[in-house]
C-alpha cells in the first residue's frame, strides 16, 4: 500500500494500524448498525456465527498456537477468530468478531500483557462463549435478525443451544451425523437404589433407545423425502431433498430432554446436512430448509473478505493491531455491500471482485520515478534478507541447544 497510495509511507500506515489509539470496537459497532440499516429487519435476515483461521509462523502474534486450521484440514500454527455475519437473502456482511485465545495464552498473563491483551479478555472463553457474546452484542445494538445459525461445531455444544433456548432466541444449528436423538421423550430419571451397599445412584438414565441422526435418515423410505426449492441461483433453482420430524435431544446430564425440529437435507446424494431448530411447532418444512441453507453465506462473506479485502494479509502481532486491521477490512466490506445494493437494478451481477478491480484501476496511484521503483525493490530485498538471517540464527541456536 505504501508503494502505491499517494502521500503516505510505510511508517505512517504501520503506526495507524498497530499503535494508533483509535477504538476498533466502536468502529465495528457502527459498521454493524450501518449494515443493519442496509439489510436488517427482513423476514430472511439472520445472524450466522462461524470461525476462520489465519495461518501464522512463530509464536508472538496474539492468540497464535498449534490448533485446528479448518482451511487446511489439519492442526497447524495459526490464529482463530469467531465472526458473526448479518445475512439477508444472498447479501451478507461481517458485523463482529472475537479473537480466540487458547489456554496456553490465558494461562500466561505476561505473554498476554506483551501482546497488549486487555485485562478483561485474559479469562479463557470457549468459541461458543465468544459466539454468544456477539449475539448479545448484536441485540444490544438492536440489530434486527430473525434467527441465529451456525455449523455443527456450535450445534454440538448443548450448553450453547440451551442458552439460546432459555433466552427465547430462535435458532437453526447444524449437528454432526452422530448426534444422538430420541424419537420419543426419554424422560430421564434417577434409578432407585437396589441394595444397601455402595452409593445411591445420582446419574440420570432413560429407558428410551437413542440413535444417531444418520441412522434415522438412512432408515427413511424414499416417500419420506420432500423436494423443496431453496433459492434461485446463477445455475437455476437450487433444490434439495428434505426430511423432517420432531425429535428429543438429551445430553445425558440434564433433568429433562428438549423437543426440536430435525431437518435433514441433500443437495445431491453425496452431501447431507443435519440441523436442529427451536422454531415454532408449525413452521413449514420449506421455511426450515431455507433457514438451513443460509449458513452458506457466512462462508461466502469470509471468503470475500480474505480474497478481496485483504483480511488474511497483515503483519501485526498485537491485540490492538489485529483488531484495527479487521475493523478496516469490515469497513471495506460495508462499502462494497452498499455499492452492490445501490446498483442492484442496473448491475445485478456486481461482485466484490468487480469492485476491487474497478478501484485498483480508477483510484489515484502515486507517480514514482525510476529511482523510487529501484529503491522500493531494494527495501523489499532488505526485509527479505533480514528475515532469512533471523531464521538462520534461530536454526543455529536450536542446533547448539
Amino acid at each position: 500500500m505504501a508503494e502505491v497510495v499517494p502521500e503516505t509511507d510505510e511508517q505512517s500506515l504501520q503506526n495507524f494500524l498497530a499503535y494508533s489509539p483509535w477504538d476498533a470496537r466502536a468502529l465495528m459497532d457502527q459498521i454493524a448498525i450501518d449494515a443493519n440499516r442496509v439489510i436488517g429487519g427482513g423476514e430472511e435476515t439472520c445472524l450466522i456465527v462461524d470461525e476462520t483461521p489465519f495461518s501464522k509462523k512463530g509464536n508472538h502474534s496474539v492468540g497464535v498456537a498449534r490448533q485446528w486450521n479448518g482451511r487446511l484440514g489439519k492442526v497447524d500454527n495459526c490464529q482463530v477468530a469467531v465472526f458473526s455475519a448479518l445475512c439477508e437473502g444472498t447479501r451478507v456482511m461481517l458485523t463482529d468478531t472475537r479473537l480466540y485465545l487458547p489456554k496456553n495464552w490465558t494461562n500466561d498473563k505476561e505473554r498476554c500483557l506483551r501482546a497488549g491483551v486487555p485485562e478483561d479478555r485474559m479469562e479463557y472463553r470457549k468459541k461458543t462463549d465468544l459466539a454468544l457474546e456477539m449475539i448479545h452484542a448484536a441485540r444490544a445494538l438492536e440489530i434486527d435478525f430473525q434467527w441465529v445459525g451456525g455449523d455443527a461445531f456450535y450445534g454440538h455444544d448443548s450448553q450453547f443451544i440451551r442458552k439460546l433456548d432459555q433466552e427465547h432466541q430462535l435458532f437453526l444449528l447444524d449437528v454432526h451425523s452422530d448426534q444422538t436423538i430420541y424419537l420419543e421423550d426419554p424422560t430421564p430419571y434417577v434409578p432407585k437404589r437396589t441394595s444397601g451397599r455402595g452409593r445411591a445412584p445420582v446419574r440420570r438414565v432413560t429407558d428410551q433407545p437413542g440413535l444417531s441422526v444418520r441412522q434415522w435418515a438412512d432408515a427413511q423410505p424414499e416417500s419420506a423425502w420432500q423436494r423443496v426449492v431453496l433459492r434461485q441461483s446463477t445455475r437455476g433453482p437450487l433444490t434439495a431433498r428434505v426430511l423432517h420430524r420432531h425429535v428429543w435431544l438429551w445430553d445425558g446430564k440434564e433433568q429433562q430432554a428438549h423437543r426440536y425440529h430435525l431437518i435433514v437435507s441433500e443437495t445431491d446424494r453425496s452431501k447431507r446436512k443435519y440441523s436442529v431448530s427451536n422454531a415454532p411447532e408449525k413452521t413449514p418444512v420449506q421455511r426450515l430448509a431455507f433457514m438451513q441453507a443460509q449458513r452458506y453465506w457466512v462462508e461466502r462473506g469470509i471468503e470475500d473478505a480474505k480474497s478481496h479485502a485483504g483480511m488474511a494479509d497483515y503483519q501485526v502481532r498485537s491485540w490492538a493491531g489485529w483488531h484495527h486491521h479487521i475493523a478496516m477490512v469490515m469497513l471495506a466490506l460495508l462499502f462494497m455491500l452498499e455499492i452492490r445494493v445501490e446498483h442492484e437494478d442496473d448491475l445485478r451481477l456486481l461482485s466484490c471482485r468487480d469492485i476491487q478491480e474497478l478501484l485498483s484501476h480508477f483510484l489515484p496511484r502515486r507517480d514514482i520515478t525510476r529511482q523510487e521503483v529501484i529503491q522500493q525493490m531494494l527495501n523489499r530485498h532488505r526485509k527479505r534478507a533480514a528475515s532469512i538471517e533471523y531464521h538462520y540464527k534461530k536454526h543455529k541456536l536450536k542446533t547448539k541447544g
